[in-house]
């Protein structure tokens, strides 16, 4: 068992693309780059419906990470396998949402990304493997931003500007 000794900085890293970056920037994401949950919520439910590619839409994406988050939360809260058993399937059959929906996906991925936020916060014993799922949430996280960003042009965020300073 390891003591997490750098949880403060991964929640950091964590916060920045989900919820944004400073203008001066950070350590992922452009200068005032606003984040995941800011993104998603420019778009409408028309937009979070479109794919790129024959890929999985925005919604798709989205349900997963809530569902991903979901899972991490309750690691977090009641120890054990929240994953054995996970029907990870059941996001990716998403093919289009309507107003409703999105917006019950969106205030559900803000949910358990302000638990799991909290979670990597605390200071806990973690084995190795259990240090590696929580890298990899922040990990995987930043994945599905970049590839939302990729279906949609309106979930991007703002250009490195640094180079005409």
């Amino acid at each position: 068992m390891n003591t997490l000794p750098f949880g403060p900085a991964l929640a950091g890293i964590f916060a920045e693309i989900t919820t944004g970056t400073p203008h001066t920037g950070g350590f992922v994401l452009n200068g005032g780059d606003a984040g995941l949950l800011a993104s998603l919520d420019k778009l409408s439910a028309a937009d979070a419906s479109r794919a790129a590619l024959d890929g999985a839409p925005i919604a798709a994406h989205a349900a997963h990470l809530r569902f991903g988050l979901s899972l991490m939360n309750r690691w977090a809260t009641e120890g054990g396998n929240p994953f054995a058993g996970a029907r990870w399937y059941e996001a990716w059959m998403i093919t289009a949402v309507d107003d409703a929906q999105w917006k019950g996906i969106r205030l559900g991925l803000r949910e358990e990304v302000m638990r799991w936020q909290e979670a990597l916060r605390q200071p806990r014993e973690v084995a190795g493997i259990e240090l590696s799922g929580m890298i990899g949430s922040v990990v995987h996280l930043a994945y599905h931003l970049g590839a939302i960003r990729q279906i949609h042009a309106g979930a991007r965020g703002p250009k490195d500007d640094s180079a005409s300073r």
